[in-house]
């Protein structure tokens, strides 16, 4: 091979190299920018720690405007989600109703433990308009990007 056609094969192989890097860091980036991330909120607190149970419902509603979000409540927090349950308040925070109530207009998915439940001695028909008893393929399936779990 002559050094002209090592060189023009070279100048080849080096911009077929920078395309393909181009092209794959392109389809990246627009895959990142159409692909929301998931938060997974947990809520283990009742109405004895206002202040934990309302800021995770306030951190929910906050990712919720541009992350897909889930709330899971589970041990103390099912009472939360209870059908005529305490509307818990903080004077920092909007009450426990008002803010469930949005997350559920928003369409953000809240999901009860079943056994926690149980412990309490309620069941699924208990738990107020729009609550759902977990699932666990729910919690991978509810966003297609990566999931940053909150626990309150």
């Amino acid at each position: 091979m002559s050094a002209r056609a090592a060189r023009a094969a070279a100048i080849g192989i080096l911009l077929l190299t920078i395309c393909v890097s181009g092209c794959q860091s392109t389809g990246g980036s627009r895959r990142a920018a159409t692909v929301r991330e998931g938060v997974f909120v947990h809520i283990t607190k009742g109405a004895e720690d206002p202040h934990a149970v309302l800021m995770g419902l306030q951190m929910a509603r906050l990712m919720a405007s541009d992350r897909d979000v889930l709330v899971y409540f589970d041990l103390r927090g099912v009472e939360v989600v209870l059908e005529g349950g305490p509307d818990i308040t903080h004077e920092a925070f909007e009450s426990s109703g008002t803010q469930l109530n949005e997350l559920l207009t928003k369409g953000v998915p809240l999901y009860a433990c079943p056994g926690c439940l149980r412990a309490a001695g309620r069941t699924p028909a208990d738990l107020r308009p729009g609550v759902q008893v977990a699932d666990k393929d729910a919690f991978f399936s509810f966003t297609p990007g990566r999931i940053l779990s909150i626990d309150y």
